[in-house]
């Protein structure tokens, strides 16, 4: 497959995303990195943005799309067979159930589902059964978009957070391949 994976601000769960990346493409899949701008250009103590993205293009062999001009082409182009967003923050996920598109990743999702093409969504928020709760159900209700099971990462200090669980995000974009959602009950 030809799989675009988005990484948005949830820069706690980027170790995470790009060991997926790696199995993704040791699994034989085309993959190319779509990044937001402040997922592209923030240091943080999780890491300093020009070592992950640099990690990112060698594990995938391509330059990262990281501006809203890059990542319109990617529906006219018919670029990708699965987009896959993860981790998904909060700020995300409200912008994609109001059709907002101001980000690198919110412009691939946009350009990628004209297609009718499938949309993995990989939570990861701190206020997943707060205010992001309405959100993760508008999504869930629309077509083409998927998501990897999650649950809740701290329940004791922090309550209303979720995050994906990142081991089940190849087979939730082989699943959304299909056109079927992977159920937590499967595994």
């Amino acid at each position: 497959m030809k799989i675009g994976y988005c990484l948005t601000g949830s820069f706690c769960t980027f170790s995470k995303a790009i060991e997926e990346i790696k199995r993704i493409k040791e699994a034989g899949h085309d993959i190319t990195v779509i990044m937001s701008e402040n997922a592209y250009s923030t240091d943080t103590r999780f890491g300093k943005y020009e070592d992950i993205n640099e990690t990112l293009r060698i594990i995938s062999g391509k330059e990262i799309i990281h501006t809203v001009t890059d990542a319109e082409p990617i529906g006219p182009n018919k670029m990708f067979d699965v987009l896959c967003v993860a981790p998904c923050t909060g700020n995300t996920l409200a912008k994609l159930a109001c059709g907002i598109t101001d980000t690198a990743v919110t412009m691939a999702v946009k350009s990628h589902i004209r297609n009718s093409r499938p949309v993995v969504i990989g939570v990861s928020t701190n206020d997943a059964l707060g205010a992001a709760a309405k959100n993760i159900g508008t999504l869930m209700n629309y077509k083409n978009f998927y998501f990897v099971p999650f649950t809740m990462d701290d329940p004791l200090n922090k309550p209303k957070s979720m995050v994906c669980d990142f081991t089940k995000v190849l087979k939730t974009i082989e699943y959304a391949y299909v056109n079927k959602e992977m159920m937590q009950k499967i595994f």
